[in-house]
């Protein structure tokens, strides 16, 4: 957890393949606890043919079915099939936006978020702009996406720096791009 927080969580992130694993990530994660994702994500890459949404868009029944079997994923039918039509909904908005990134980066003008939060309770689960981003994913065939889903990969993502004033990753994330 120390090392995601430390090298990953908040980060701005424009790799268009990386955009979808952690969109991936924070739908099997939604009623569950982080940690239990992050201690399967290695699993969750092999399962998934490195979160590649050309691959996963071909996914048969059989495939998940096989992915149900996998005692080292979450195995939850509507989470994978959800990925299976989310990789197909990535793949219609890279065609027409040229990146994921660009799609996903209009809903916060394009720069990441800077709050200045002192404590953790003040922290949102949802902001308007999760809103928007949710209901626009939403509308092109993406699923697992509601709002707080969303807010939670913008944290992730770096599209909002939700690290405390005061922790050392606040000043050091504010200045990436």
């Amino acid at each position: 957890m120390q090392c995601y927080h430390d090298h990953e969580w908040g980060v701005p992130l424009h790799n268009d393949r990386k955009l979808f694993e952690f969109m991936v990530l924070d739908a099997f994660q939604a009623g569950l606890s982080w940690r239990t994702i992050l201690h399967k994500r290695k699993n969750f890459e092999k399962a998934f043919d490195n979160f590649d949404p050309v691959k996963i868009a071909t996914y048969t029944a059989a495939k998940v079915n096989a992915l149900m079997s996998n005692a080292g994923i979450i195995r939850n039918r509507l989470k994978i099939q959800g990925t299976v039509k989310n990789a197909k909904a990535y793949l219609v908005l890279k065609k027409k936006h040229g990146s994921f990134s660009a799609y996903l980066w209009q809903f916060v003008g394009g720069a990441p978020k800077v709050n200045r939060w002192k404590l953790e309770k003040q922290i949102p689960v949802r902001s308007k702009e999760s809103d928007a981003m949710s209901e626009a994913l939403r509308e092109v065939g993406f699923t697992f996406v509601g709002s707080t889903i969303c807010y939670a990969f913008m944290q992730a993502a770096g599209m909002v720096n939700d690290h405390l004033v005061t922790c050392p990753r606040w000043k050091k994330v504010r200045q990436s791009k």
